[in-house]
């Protein structure tokens, strides 16, 4: 094989590789005589078919199988050879080949920036702490008291009012037609909460137990059956009980209803999870101001493939005029991305960074613990999409390269009260609406750059 750079203009190069016809001749007969135990035909014995007769039937067939294998083992060895890092897929442009004929072909290649890590030293960020009043853990408390209701059998003769819980079953029709769904059974709804249907609830104010009551709502908007949307629905309902709702008495019993050891536990657990909703927004203002300062501070430029394909993916679902007028916008945009993501996969290679499968699944695990009753959903959507697990592998490897960066810069620790915080998130969140899209670093683009596949052009 060889190799020759025949061009070479700042990230882009162009290699030509030749094959001479010797080496693809023997790689033919080599593939002639492994098809030999393979192939069965008529009238010759299980592994005694001549490799000329083969060769007749097969031959173009076999001949495209062992040049498209040698494109891709040719154009690993010359990247190798070469010392490449290639930036996305290269592009192959087929010179001469056929059989007797030597191969050559060019390879059009995107090679990544050489970066060189500067020091964290003149970084510096703000490290959020949080403190949550015990007035906000009490007024959620209350609120989940309230969502945790229960609820005691009136008496039969008593209406139901606003509060109450009716329970119904019903069967629905549109213009005299039943549809998919228009039967239900064992419905309860709380009357003023407006959860089932708009000005369903009101309807069914002033209902007895074993009333029979005829509602007229629209059906939504955003129905799956498009043909049934904003229709207006009659249902006939048969009430079956009408509820009175009872407080909860907040105690170590309620606690331990909702899974709580007792009442301080309770509180404890309610502190963490709205810690845990601030810290998380606070992080994110800490992480924009040290990915800006990074930004800011490397200088290079970028593989032109990478930048095309980003601009890609962020303009597939607009319309095409959409993407025109924005074109200035995305393409930024996407120069920020990739300028990113290239810094933070560097600092996480020398740092010898990685994301082992059993963080992914800790993750998962801890993703499903907090959607009770959609464990199974959350768990077939990771194992049906891949790239979700990848896009999850991509995540994990970013906060650890946040986290070591943390580590190494001047952090300034900032305690807040909950009102500060909300100030602080609410002012980033104005001017940043849009721009929290732009820094979104794309840290796939360590697979993507290291892609060994090969597109022929």
């Amino acid at each position: 094989m060889k190799t020759e750079v025949k061009l070479k203009k700042g990230l882009r190069s162009i290699l030509s590789i030749t094959i001479d016809k010797k080496t693809i001749q023997k790689k033919l007969d080599d593939r002639l005589v492994e098809l030999q135990s393979e192939v069965n035909l008529k009238g010759f014995r299980p592994g005694k078919v001549p490799t000329s007769v083969i060769k007749s039937q097969y031959g173009k067939a076999i001949y495209g199988e062992v040049i498209d294998k040698l494109l891709k083992e040719s154009s690993s060895e010359a990247l190798k050879e070469k010392k490449i890092k290639i930036a996305g897929q290269p592009k192959i442009d087929l010179k001469t080949f056929g059989e007797g004929k030597d191969l050559n072909y060019e390879l059009q290649i995107d090679s990544l920036p050489e970066i060189k890590l500067q020091s964290f030293e003149k970084l510096k960020a703000t490290d959020f702490k949080i403190a949550i009043e015990s007035k906000i853990i009490e007024a959620k408390l209350k609120e989940i008291s309230e969502q945790h209701k229960n609820f005691k059998d009136k008496k039969d003769e008593e209406k139901a009012v606003i509060g109450n819980q009716v329970v119904f079953d019903y069967s629905a029709s549109v213009n005299g037609e039943k549809f998919e769904g228009s039967e239900g059974s064992g419905v309860q709804i709380e009357l003023g909460k407006d959860l089932f249907l708009k000005g369903f609830d009101n309807q069914l104010i002033g209902v007895r137990k074993n009333d029979k009551k005829i509602v007229e709502v629209n059906l939504p908007s955003n129905h799956p059956k498009k043909e049934l949307a904003n229709k207006l629905t009659k249902f006939e309902c048969k009430i079956t009980n009408v509820k009175n709702s009872e407080k909860n008495k907040i105690d170590d019993n309620f606690a331990k209803n909702m899974g709580a050891k007792d009442l301080l536990d309770l509180k404890k657990m309610i502190e963490q999870q709205i810690s845990s909703q601030y810290t998380q927004a606070l992080d994110s203002i800490t992480k924009k101001e040290i990915l800006d300062q990074l930004e800011k501070s490397y200088e290079f430029n970028l593989p032109k493939s990478l930048i095309e394909n980003e601009i890609l993916m962020m303009t597939k679902n607009l319309k095409k005029e959409d993407a025109v007028k924005h074109k200035l916008n995305n393409e930024k945009i996407a120069k920020s991305r990739i300028k990113l993501g290239l810094i933070l996969n560097e600092i996480g290679e020398k740092n010898n960074l990685k994301v082992k499968q059993e963080e992914i699944n800790t993750e998962i695990q801890k993703q499903i613990r907090g959607m009770p009753g959609q464990e199974k959903m959350v768990l077939d959507y990771y194992q049906k999409n891949p790239e979700a697990s990848q896009s999850l592998r991509g995540s994990l490897y970013e906060e650890k390269i946040i986290k070591l960066i943390k580590s190494k810069i001047k952090l300034s620790n900032k305690n807040l009260s909950t009102s500060e915080a909300e100030k602080i998130i609410s002012n980033f969140n104005k001017p940043n609406k849009e721009k929290t899209q732009d820094k979104k670093t794309n840290l796939t683009l360590k697979d993507k750059a290291k892609s060994k596949k090969i597109s022929k052009k």
